[in-house]
C-alpha cells in the first residue's frame, strides 16, 4: 500500500546506511566528541558562512525544541509562536513542562501575523512598564518554522521584518528547521541558508524528516544563548553514541546531498499537486513545499484510502474533508504515478 501521510516513514538515505556500515566496528569517543561530529560541524559552519556558529547534534525534534527554548529563557520568560505553531499544538506540553509559557499569536496560513505581533509587543511593553515587569510572563523569544506546519514559507522581506521586531523588543529569533531542506529547496523560496544564518539567533537542520535515520543539527548564532552540553544531557537529548549523528550529518552535508534529496521531495510534491488540480481536486492551502493540502469529497476519500495512506486534517463540512499528502526525500516518480492512477 502506498502512503503519503508523513515525510519520515522511510529509514535513511542509502549513502548514510553504507557509511554507518563502513564504520560499524570502529571504536569512537561518545557523546558527540568524535571526529565525525567535528567534520559535520565544520561542513555546517561552511554552508552557513558562519565560522563562529556553535553546532550541536540532538536526538529528535521535540527534544531540540525543548532544549533550545530552555537555553534561551529564564523561568519567568515565555516564547511567542503562531497559534498553529508546532510547539503550541504538537509538543504535548513539553515546553510548558520546562517552565516556559508558549504565547500564542494570530497566524495567517501557518505564519505569524507580523502586524499583530508588532502590535502585541508594543501594547505588552507599555503595560509591563505601567504595572511592573515582575508580574508578567515576559516575551523573550519568537518561534517560527521554515516551512510552517501548513507548508508555507516566510519571504526574505518577512524574515527581515521579524528580525527588526526581535531587535526592537529584545527577542531571540528561533527557527524550527525540522523540514528546513524542503523549505529552502522550494523554487518559491527567496531565502538562502546564509540569509537564515544572518537573521536567526538559532535554528536547526532537520535530519529525521530529511534523509537521516534520526537527529537534528542545532546551529547557535547568538552567544547569549547558553545551549550547553550539560543542558542537552539534562534534558535527555544527548546521544551516547553521538557519532551516529555525526556520520549522518557529515554524509548529508557532503556534495550537496541534503539539498538534492530535499529538492526531489519538493519536485515530486509539485508534480502531484498539478495532477490533482488537473483532476479537479480543490487546494486547501497554496503550499510550495513537500506538504500538499486538499479538500476532498468523503466518498472519494474512502475509495482513495483503500489504496493510499493520507493524513486526515479535519472535516470541512458533512461531506468534505481536508487531507494532507506528504512527499519525502525518497519519493519516486513511480510512486507519484501510482498515486495519480488512484485519483
Amino acid at each position: 500500500m502506498l502512503s503519503f501521510s508523513c515525510d519520515y516513514m522511510e529509514g535513511a538515505h542509502p549513502a548514510i546506511l553504507r557509511r554507518l556500515a563502513d564504520i560499524n566496528l570502529d571504536k569512537n569517543t561518545g557523546y558527540g566528541l568524535d571526529p565525525y561530529c567535528e567534520q559535520a560541524r565544520q561542513l555546517i559552519r561552511e554552508a552557513c558562512g558562519r565560522d563562529d556558529a556553535q553546532v550541536h547534534f540532538l536526538v529528535g525534534g521535540t527534544q531540540t525544541n525543548t532544549v533550545v527554548i530552555d537555553a534561551m529563557l529564564r523561568h519567568n520568560e515565555g516564547i511567542l509562536a503562531a497559534t498553529t505553531g508546532h510547539i503550541n499544538v504538537h509538543e504535548a506540553g513539553a515546553i510548558e513542562a520546562c517552565g516556559h509559557k508558549v504565547i500564542g499569536m494570530p497566524s495567517q496560513l501557518g505564519k505569524v501575523d507580523i502586524d499583530a505581533l508588532e502590535q502585541h509587543m508594543a501594547l505588552a511593553t507599555a503595560e509591563f512598564n505601567a504595572v511592573g515587569w515582575e508580574h508578567y510572563v515576559i516575551p523573550r523569544a519568537l518561534y517560527i518554522s521554515l516551512p510552517t506546519e501548513l507548508g508555507t514559507l516566510y519571504t526574505l522581506a518577512e524574515l527581515r521584518r521579524l528580525r527588526d521586531i526581535c531587535d526592537k523588543y529584545n527577542l531571540f529569533l528561533f527557527v524550527d528547521g525540522a523540514r528546513l531542506g524542503y523549505g529552502l529547496a522550494a523554487p518559491a523560496c527567496d531565502v538562502t541558508l546564509r540569509d537564515l544564518a544572518q537573521l536567526a539567533d538559532v535554528f536547526y537542520f532537520g535530519g529525521t524528516k530529511v534523509g537521516a535515520l534520526f537527529g537534528e543539527a542545532v546551529v547557535v548564532l547568538n552567544k547569549e544563548i547558553r545551549l550547553t552540553r550539560g543542558l542537552i544531557k539534562h534534558r535527555g537529548a544527548m546521544l551516547a553514541k553521538g557519532w551516529l549523528l555525526g556520520v549522518q550529518f557529515a554524509t548529508l552535508m557532503t556534495d550537496g546531498l541534503y539539498w538534492d534529496i530535499a529538492r526531489n521531495a519538493v519536485n515530486q510534491a509539485l508534480r502531484l499537486r498539478q495532477a490533482m488540480i488537473d483532476k479537479g481536486y480543490q487546494l486547501y492551502i497554496d503550499s510550495p513545499t513537500n506538504q500538499q493540502f486538499f479538500v476532498i469529497d468523503n466518498d472519494r476519500l474512502a475509495v482513495l484510502q483503500q489504496s493510499v495512506g493520507v493524513d486526515i486534517i479535519e472535516p470541512v463540512d458533512a461531506t468534505h474533508t481536508i487531507i494532507r499528502l506528504c512527499t519525502s526525500w525518497a519519493t519516486t516518480d513511480e510512486q507519484i504515478d501510482h498515486l495519480i492512477s488512484f485519483l
